[in-house]
Formats: C-alpha cells, structure tokens, sequence
C-alpha cells in the first residue's frame, strides 16, 4: 500500500495534465556531446543523459522553460518539489545527475538541450532497497537488462515506467530466472528512451553497472 501511495503521489501531483512521452536524440563528437529532448505538455519522467560537473543542477540543466512549470525529486519518502516562475526556478540548485531522474509538469511543449560529456568508463548509479527512481548513465535507447546494463534485480522486483496516455504506470516485475512479466502479459523487458527515468523497487540494495566507451 505504501508502495502504491507514494507512486500515485507521483502522478496526482500534476492533476489535469495530460502528456505524451518525452523524446530525445543525442549527438557526439568523441565523449562530448548534446542532447535535444523534447518535453511534452503534462508530465513525463526525465533524466540528465550527459555530465555537466558542477553544471548538473535544475538551474543550469533546465535554464529556460514555461513559466510555472514543476519539477519533482523523489526523496525515498516525499518529493522535493521546484517551481520555475518569471525566468528562475525557486530551488535551482537541486542537483540532477546522470543516473538519477524525476518528474516534470509544464503546461507549454518545449525543448531542453542538454550539455556535456558522454559517460564512459566503469559506472555504477545505487538501486536502495524500496523506491528510487533511477536511470541510465549512458545516453542510450534500449531494453533495461540488455542494452542498458541492468541485470541484477531480484526476483519479484520491480520497474515503474511512466505511461503519459494513461497518467499511470506500465509494471513489469522481474520473473522466476530472471525473466520479465509485463502489461498485457508481455514477457519483453522495459525499454528506456535516452533522458528517461524510471521508478524501481527493489527488495535488496544493488548497483546498476556498467562498463561503456564510445568506440563501442
């Protein structure tokens, strides 16, 4: 129930807005780069797909969008809500790293390009035990487990995608040898877009690794 409570907080949070899943390209030379994600009208759940250093703030990441737009950082227990009004957000230093991820509301379809450098190397984003909402370090579309490096949930764990048709979410929830059951009884594993995050919980702490390079 708990589980159930704080996921929809999530969406009621932005009561009355529709939205459409947010998209990106990404572009780069060597292990810079930038990537144009266009996000929709409503809420959708979002992700830094590059390192800016010290730049990967609300107010540097996100500098320019619709007034009284919000954005909401899962906590483990609440969300740390921002509201951008009159050219500033209110809290512009909450930090948003590859790896992490939250929400965001706006009423006005905009694009957010993002700055900054291609992760490479071994890298590791922390999965807690309960909620999180994580996402891929590496800018990249594809299945969760396959593409994106996450292969060690736990049996019965799992992985709330945002579904913007229906303001709820897609379950899919790790199977009996490490297999995948999703909606509509599909055993396909969930696929991230790049600047995508998702919800996970997870009943044993793990860490999403990976090892990448752009010559791959």
């Amino acid at each position: 129930m708990r589980t159930k409570t704080l996921l929809l907080t999530a969406v009621l949070s932005a009561a009355g807005i529709a939205s459409s899943l947010a998209q990106g390209t990404v572009y780069s030379v060597n292990a810079v780069g930038y990537v144009n994600l266009v996000v929709p009208v409503g809420l959708s759940m979002v992700a830094n797909p590059l390192d800016a250093g010290s730049n990967n703030t609300l107010g540097s990441l996100f500098p320019n969008v619709p007034n009284f737009s919000n954005f909401y950082k899962f906590t483990g227990t609440s969300f740390d809500i921002a509201t951008f009004a009159f050219g500033a957000w209110d809290k512009p230093n909450i930090t948003l790293n590859p790896g992490e991820g939250g929400f965001i509301g706006t009423t006005t379809l905009f694009t957010n390009t993002f700055v900054g450098e291609v992760k490479q190397g071994t890298l590791s984003t922390p999965i807690p035990v309960g909620l999180s909402i994580v996402s891929s370090q590496v800018p990249q579309t594809g299945a969760i487990d396959t593409t994106l490096g996450l292969t060690n949930l736990s049996m019965f764990d799992n992985v709330f995608k945002f579904n913007v048709t229906s303001q709820s979410y897609d379950i899919y929830t790790v199977t009996p040898g490490g297999g995948w059951s999703g909606p509509g009884g599909s055993t396909a594993p969930p696929s991230l877009n790049v600047a995508e995050s998702v919800f996970i919980s997870a009943g044993a702490a793990v860490s999403w690794n990976r090892t990448f390079s752009v010559n791959q």
